[in-house]
């Protein structure tokens, strides 16, 4: 690996969406041969930006998925009922202490609705939950791995868990 210490850069139809203060936690999924990435991207507070390459040389930026504040954005990979899915944990400016999951979908990667809820907090993780890696298909589902937290002492606790979503 020979790592590029510049950022990349994407091309943006709109220069208002292309402004960010700051971008992390990408997730990368192919689908349909095309390679889509999530990340969370500081605008206005946090939001899931979605952009895309098809041959990690350019790359290209669409608008935000949700308006501000949401985090852990993560595509299906593949479409389901034709539509493009995709989990996120709506949230606020801060270092969000609460949060539950959510399904989404779009018909074309920019205009997302049927916002459902997915899994919320409980047994060990009673502060939130957020989506990890691309969900993987089995035969009995979606494994989702995920993270939840709960708020100790010691302040946030991190550990991971597994759900199988149908």
């Amino acid at each position: 690996w020979k790592l590029d210490p510049d950022p990349i850069k994407f091309h943006c139809d709109d220069p208002d969406v292309a402004a960010f203060v700051y971008r992390y936690d990408p997730r990368l999924v192919r689908i349909d041969g095309r390679f889509w990435i999530t990340w969370c991207n500081g605008y206005h507070g946090p939001t899931i930006g979605v952009g895309y390459t098809d041959d990690f040389e350019t790359f290209h930026q669409l608008e935000n998925a949700f308006l501000p504040f949401n985090r852990n954005g993560v595509l299906f990979p593949r479409k389901i009922r034709n539509k493009y899915m995709m989990l996120s944990r709506p949230s606020d400016n801060g270092h969000t202490p609460f949060g539950e999951i959510y399904l989404s979908e779009s018909p074309d990667m920019v205009h997302w609705g049927c916002h459902r809820w997915v899994m919320g907090t409980g047994t060990w993780c009673y502060t939130k939950v957020g989506a990890g890696p691309i969900p993987i298909e089995t035969s009995e589902g979606w494994l989702m791995i995920f993270h939840g937290v709960l708020t100790s002492c010691n302040g946030y606790v991190y550990s991971m868990g597994a759900a199988l979503l149908d």
